[in-house]
């Protein structure tokens, strides 16, 4: 069932039951005919066709963030930055798409070779709950550009949200809801072209087998457990604002947030005092109150994941610094947590904290702080404070993840490519390289005759 409920009364918003697999199969028939209209068009038209939609979006933006608030439970202006930057990545796409979808022409021996992107046909995806609309459209808008046919089965908890998406794409994009139960997405997978997914490593393992099985080309973000290293020479202050909110922004609910601190020798207790009083300043309440800073989890179950995971590091002999607890009262809330020399025994060194809780790692030397970053599953993001330029790059050549920021916490860039490796999945979305990911890279060579 797809169900969507309120964050703080757990009263039903939407529900609706899934399809069956003739429904499903009934309206990818008819996608792949829009499909092969909408691949005939050139890439200018595909674009004025997105630059409506993203005018369609931008007027919806307030009543479909106050929805995202409502189900997914992230602060109502965290929710408003999700909508504001899908509309620009609509528009981006839209002004960049053409030029790189144009022919490219190689200089050979033959009278004329050129580089052609043809579209793949349907691309299946499977999208989480975290960020209802923009992963939607992060792996999607590149997709329509390049002239495919998107079929989306959104999370089963964002119902009415994702319902109300799909009505403002309209007819007039390819761009359809896969309401499928989780045992007919195998199905899904072998009836379309190319697939896409974004969750968690061990739904990705076992969902990547079933597309490589039928020889379908997939992209796949697993989430993550970026290191945050911080050197001797950072600018503490800077790096502990910067932290706090990269740890503890959307409720901790971010597969690109810092996760792991990784404090340099002597930096640590230093960093660790202004670490601690930012996060003291933040204040859980309801997302919709402005004053609110540290939104509820968005369900009991990842609660309670998280807190037994702060709860085998306390065992393994991490420092309990803050939070740590399951609150009394109404709602999924659970305070600031940081867990102070967290050892490599526990859960909470190897597995994502997907909620509000920090782990901090002491090195000895920066060569110690990139190797514990690179003793981990995960290899998404990773963030480097130091005021050395130089060794800075020369760090970030030794992580082994798919972004460094230096003196920055990790995000995505619209200009940028997305993506990781190892446990973080393959393929790249955004950028020219995302849009690509659901090409066919044809090659065209013609001699004299």
């Amino acid at each position: 069932m797809f169900r969507s409920t309120h964050i703080l009364s757990g009263d039903t918003l939407y529900e609706r039951p899934p399809q069956t697999i003739r429904e499903f199969q009934t309206a990818l028939d008819r996608l792949r005919v829009r499909q092969a209209a909408f691949a005939a068009l050139d890439a200018g038209e595909r674009a004025a066709l997105l630059e409506a939609f993203a005018g369609r979006l931008e007027a919806a933006k307030g009543r479909l963030a106050r929805m995202i608030c409502e189900e997914v439970g992230r602060c109502l202006r965290e929710c408003e930055a999700e909508l504001a930057k899908s509309v620009e990545l609509v528009r981006h796409c839209a002004r960049t798409a053409p030029a790189l979808l144009s022919p490219q022409t190689v200089p050979t021996p033959a009278a004329r070779s050129e580089i052609h992107f043809a579209p793949l046909g349907i691309v299946f995806a499977v999208m989480p709950w975290n960020y209802p609309v923009w992963q939607i459209l992060r792996f999607a808008v590149p997709a329509l550009c390049a002239g495919n046919a998107c079929a989306v089965k959104p999370a089963p908890s964002v119902a009415r949200i994702s319902a109300t998406l799909f009505d403002t794409v309209s007819d007039s994009l390819p761009l359809i809801p896969a309401w499928l139960a989780h045992g007919d997405v195998e199905h899904a997978i072998a009836a379309a072209d190319a697939f896409a997914f974004t969750g968690s490593a061990a739904t990705g393992r076992k969902l990547a087998a079933a597309a490589a099985g039928r020889l379908k080309k997939s992209v796949l973000e697993l989430g993550g457990s970026n290191p945050f290293i911080v050197l001797p020479d950072a600018d503490l202050q800077q790096a502990a604002r910067d932290a706090c909110y990269s740890r503890f922004r959307d409720a901790g609910q971010s597969c690109n947030a810092a996760k792991r601190i990784i404090l340099v020798g002597e930096t640590a207790e230093p960093f660790i005092r202004l670490f601690l009083a930012e996060c003291a300043k933040l204040k859980s309440g309801d997302p919709f109150d402005p004053a609110t800073t540290l939104a509820p989890m968005h369900r009991a179950d990842l609660r309670e994941k998280l807190h037994m995971q702060v709860q085998d590091a306390v065992a393994h002999g991490a420092i309990l610094l803050c939070g740590g607890y399951l609150p009394e009262g109404k709602g999924t809330f659970y305070p600031a947590t940081v867990l102070d020399r967290v050892p490599p025994g526990c859960r909470a060194y190897r597995e994502e904290l997907f909620g509000p809780a920090a782990a901090i790692l002491r090195a000895r030397d920066p060569q110690h702080a990139v190797a514990l970053a690179n003793d981990n599953p995960y290899g998404l993001g990773a963030s480097i404070y130091t005021a050395d330029e130089r060794a800075a790059r020369h760090y970030a050549a030794l992580l082994q993840t798919g972004a460094v920021y230096v003196n920055r916490h990790t995000s995505s860039d619209l200009r940028l490519p997305f993506g990781g490796i190892k446990d973080s999945g393959y393929g790249r979305e955004l950028s020219e390289f995302g849009l690509y990911e659901f090409a066919n890279i044809k090659t065209y060579r013609q001699n004299q005759p």
